[in-house]
């Protein structure tokens, strides 16, 4: 079968960058509670979650989105300067670039759907020059509106965005909670990107059609319906 378009989660996907906020959440952990997140709260209650979900989590009260954006915006400068702090290895992921370019060649839609807040989106733009692949104005992030990831919401209206049927599109995802929100939102074939130790579970996860370690390994011309 083939699709139309497809929707790239950002954060662990186009960029390889849990590491990074795994160390920024620790750092800003130990601010907020004294102690950093330990592996398992970071797979449960971290990835793939929005900075406000994650501060209600972590401070262990309701925040009004005025509270959370400025607890967010101190871990977020933390991330940010993690990110410039690796000079030339500030880039897209293996086999983005080659994919993207493909992408664009062929005027197959696709968008980002990520649960990065609007300051981050505006500094991977800057810095990474999404631009190039990307109509900025289509990218959908938190911006405070919708429920976030494990919910459907987001990648409903990534799809919606890009004029196409949620079955109608490719989604690719590295965490649990992105991967139960595009299953719920009904897309047609979801990807799941992870190194080797984890593939075998999440290739068990509802809905996923496939596993790859890198953007390099999608077959463009296999799930694309071309122009």
């Amino acid at each position: 079968m083939t699709y139309k378009g497809i929707i790239f989660d950002f954060n662990g996907v186009l960029f390889w960058d849990s590491h990074l906020h795994e160390q920024a959440w620790a750092e800003f952990a130990r601010q907020v509670r004294d102690e950093p997140f330990t592996i398992e709260e970071m797979a449960v209650q971290m990835h793939g979650r929005s900075n406000h979900t994650i501060l209600e989590y972590l401070t262990g009260q309701t925040l009004d989105f005025a509270a959370a954006h400025e607890l967010a915006q101190q871990k977020e400068a933390i991330y940010r300067q993690m990110c410039l702090a690796l000079g030339d290895d500030f880039q897209l992921s293996p086999g983005a670039t080659a994919l993207l370019d493909w992408l664009v060649a062929h005027d197959i839609p696709h968008t980002i759907a990520t649960a990065s807040e609007a300051l981050n989106v505006a500094f991977f733009v800057q810095h990474l020059h999404l631009e190039r692949w990307f109509d900025v104005g289509r990218i959908i992030f938190d911006d405070g509106t919708m429920p976030n990831k494990p919910a459907p919401d987001i990648y409903l209206r990534a799809a919606a965005t890009l004029g196409l049927l949620p079955a109608e599109c490719v989604v690719v995802e590295d965490s649990h909670s992105g991967i139960q929100a595009a299953h719920a939102a009904g897309i047609g074939h979801i990807i799941a990107l992870g190194p080797m130790l984890r593939q075998p579970i999440l290739s068990g996860l509802p809905g996923v059609g496939q596993v790859v370690a890198q953007l390099g390994d999608i077959d463009g011309p296999a799930l694309f319906t071309r122009a």
